[in-house]
């Protein structure tokens, strides 16, 4: 079967990988190239710690489990089984959220200021934090990368999709410069572009505008060994020794809709928060940049077949969590093959028939 996958980002490259392993031909395609739009400007977090109800905490562990099945058969180092360290809140709001993982079934453990410095020594250590050991940091350029090498993907980058063809009320291809590229079935996994592409079916896929600013310091000594999340900061340590965070505390939980200050100036206050939270550390920042988080307006993920026969979709936030399990899924979809009632009901949630209007239709 030709598939041809319309965004090269963690989402794109994921089904890309996942319909590959159910026997796909796959076609990628980008307007620009692999993991340059939002996922190349992720904070890189898979967890579940962060949810919205009892069905997207399901989704978002299951995420994590999909990462461990990954970790098995791609030949990458891009995923960090680092755990997480969270103290962002207190008080009653603290025993409330360890409250609500431990009845959810999460692994967590309340750690002690002095068993948190112990775990972080070079971090200013709160009274107390909660570890969530199962939580990872991936590196999303590289899982991206590594997940398209895999597949033996063709992929066609700086080639704008200007519309999706069909014949008889299927999918035929995907219109670029030059002509049609032929598809048995076409994903559109474009984030905030996908709307555009859907609109001609009468798809309706409103979304809410979500600009996010990623901060990365200069690379410093070996200093941290969890993603970190402070009531003022979330933050991490990559590989190479950059620091990397976002400029808006509670990144996790930010709904702005516009940047209201300037990029270096965000920087600056974010660098200032680092440097309360690790003294020790000479940090300097050198780099911010600027990407549009793909958030459908309800919050939610948008899974799986929509307008014409042979068409998908799949644009959510966050992408690096649920990347690896969506695909799992839909690429059974995709091919054929049935769902198992596992994940027929993990995404049973999330279809884009929910913002139908009455008045859908089909392109003549």
């Amino acid at each position: 079967m030709q598939v041809v996958i319309i965004g090269a980002g963690i989402v794109g490259a994921s089904l890309s990988f996942a319909v590959s392993q159910l026997g796909g031909t796959v076609t990628v395609i980008d307007a620009h190239g692999p993991a340059t739009g939002a996922t190349g400007q992720s904070f890189g977090w898979v967890n579940a710690s962060f949810y919205a109800d009892t069905p997207h905490f399901a989704l978002r562990a299951e995420g994590i489990a999909s990462y461990r099945r990954l970790g098995r058969v791609l030949n990458t180092k891009s995923i960090a089984w680092s755990g997480c360290l969270c103290w962002e809140e207190t008080g009653e709001a603290f025993e409330r959220q360890a409250n609500d993982l431990i009845a959810l079934g999460y692994s967590v453990k309340e750690v002690s200021g002095a068993e948190f410095q112990a775990l972080e020594p070079h971090v200013v250590a709160p009274k107390r934090a909660l570890h969530f050991r199962d939580e990872a940091a991936v590196d999303a350029v590289e899982l991206t990368a590594a997940l398209l090498s895999a597949s033996n993907a063709r992929v066609i980058t700086g080639c704008r999709v200007d519309g999706i063809e069909t014949k008889n009320g299927k999918v035929a291809g995907v219109r670029t410069v030059g002509g049609i590229v032929p598809a048995d079935c076409v994903i559109i996994a474009g984030g905030v572009g996908s709307t555009e592409l859907l609109a001609p079916f009468g798809v309706d896929l409103p979304m809410l505008k979500r600009p996010g600013l990623i901060m990365r310091s200069r690379p410093v000594a070996p200093a941290l060994n969890h993603v970190l999340v402070a009531p003022q900061q979330e933050f991490r340590q990559l590989p190479s020794g950059h620091i990397l965070a976002p400029t808006i505390a509670s990144h996790q939980s930010d709904n702005s809709e516009h940047i209201e200050t300037r990029p270096d100036v965000l920087a600056d206050m974010a660098l200032k928060r680092l440097i309360a939270l690790m003294p020790s550390i000479d940090l300097e920042w050198g780099q911010v940049s600027l990407a549009q988080r793909p958030v459908p307006q309800d919050g939610m993920p948008v899974v799986g077949a929509c307008g014409p026969e042979g068409m998908f979709t799949a644009v959510m936030h966050s992408g690096v969590t649920l990347a690896p399990i969506v695909a799992e899924t839909l690429a059974q979809e995709v091919m054929g093959h049935p769902l198992s009632s596992q994940h027929a009901e993990l995404i049973s949630h999330y279809r884009h028939d929910r913002f139908q209007s009455d008045h859908s239709h089909s392109p003549t």
